[in-house]
């Protein structure tokens, strides 16, 4: 019957996959954290004397492996005290690979070449669930030299380790209740989730979902695990058109970047920006006396000061005009990406544009 339906529902022009906009609940990843040891660094590592933790970790580890060091006198360069963390992904099993990203947090100048000793990787419980270990991957460089030059490329002081953890245990999973699956949208949106119940009752019996609020939508499923994993695999594949999100304009106060969403208007509004240029050259004056006189060279400054304004046409916006019209506008008088910001957030204070401004 699941694949009847799956096989008379037609996907519909510019709709997604439920799997696209919405997660099963009780699907998801767990973070995992550990503490390990980074050995084998070519004289990188933590200053041991500035950090003691690291000298701590390596006696500790020597004393598990039957050696007595004196506690005062372990000076290594070589090592580096490093925090492991990696995401398990639900349905892993004992014995499955993750991959893990290693990162200094003593004062280690890289990590390349080293190699992550055996590091226990605990949940939010305090269980252990993967155990890490190998050869880390650093994309990083660190090179100086003995003049006090020194070249930095990307980050050396963190790396990752795929497949570098062995999965010890696993997370049970508890998919929605019983007789039901609960489908959590990415993006809440009454719109989405109104249209998500239909899509599913259109494709699979009427009936069969209830949209709860504006990001979860219940679903009738199945109590026996086999059926439940095929009705899923039909479910996420149902096809729904998402609604439209609220009209926004994005600006990137840092960078530059603008992005104006799809459904931003502006009411009719003149618009004007013009850019003043102040230059100021400073020269020197040297005034020289007679010969034989009893005067002073004398040097006084001069500046020369100027200001030029540029100018740039007014614009204007007739009612309701949309994305492409603003940008096109904008373009044609070479507005450069803070003259945008400044002209958005003018629109906006004038209460023209018809979206919301949010600044990052």
């Amino acid at each position: 019957m699941l694949a009847a339906a799956a096989a008379a529902y037609a996907p519909q022009a510019g709709a997604e996959r439920i799997k696209d906009v919405a997660s099963f609940a009780g699907v998801r990843d767990n973070q995992l954290i550990g503490y390990g040891i980074v050995v084998g660094l070519a004289g990188t590592g933590d200053q041991t004397t500035q950090v003691p933790f690291t000298r701590q970790s390596i006696q500790n580890m020597l004393e598990r492996q039957g050696l007595s060091p004196d506690g005062g006198n372990v000076q290594l360069n070589n090592v580096a005290a490093v925090m492991v963390t990696a995401n398990l992904p639900p349905f892993a099993k004992p014995g499955q690979t993750i991959d893990v990203t290693v990162s200094s947090i003593g004062n280690a100048d890289s990590l390349r070449g080293g190699e992550l000793l055996m590091t226990p990787l605990k949940g939010a419980d305090d269980n252990i669930y993967a155990v890490a270990q190998g050869s880390l991957i650093v994309g990083g460089l660190d090179a100086s030299g003995r003049d006090g030059s020194r070249v930095t490329v990307n980050i050396p002081t963190a790396g990752r380790v795929p497949n570098g953890a062995t999965v010890e245990r696993s997370v049970p999973s508890k998919m929605g209740g019983a007789g039901a699956v609960f489908l959590n949208l990415r993006e809440p949106d009454f719109t989405t989730a109104r249209r998500m119940e239909k899509a599913i009752n259109d494709a699979l019996g009427g009936g069969v979902a209830q949209a709860v609020d504006g990001g979860t939508v219940k679903v009738r499923a199945p109590d026996s695990p086999d059926q439940r994993v095929g009705f899923m695999s039909v479910l996420e594949n149902v096809q729904v058109q998402p609604g439209e999100g609220p009209a926004r304009v994005v600006v990137n106060s840092r960078s530059g970047t603008v992005v104006i969403g799809q459904n931003v208007t502006i009411e009719a509004a003149a618009v004007s920006h013009g850019n003043l240029t102040v230059t100021v050259d400073e020269s020197l004056n040297v005034s020289q006396p007679a010969p034989f006189s009893e005067g002073e060279t004398v040097v006084t400054p001069e500046s020369d000061v100027t200001v030029q304004e540029a100018v740039n046409p007014a614009f204007v916006f007739d009612p309701g005009v949309k994305l492409n019209d603003i940008v096109q506008a904008i373009n044609a008088v070479g507005a450069s990406p803070s003259d945008l910001v400044a002209i958005l957030q003018a629109l906006k204070s004038a209460g023209a544009l018809k979206a919301q401004l949010i600044v990052i």
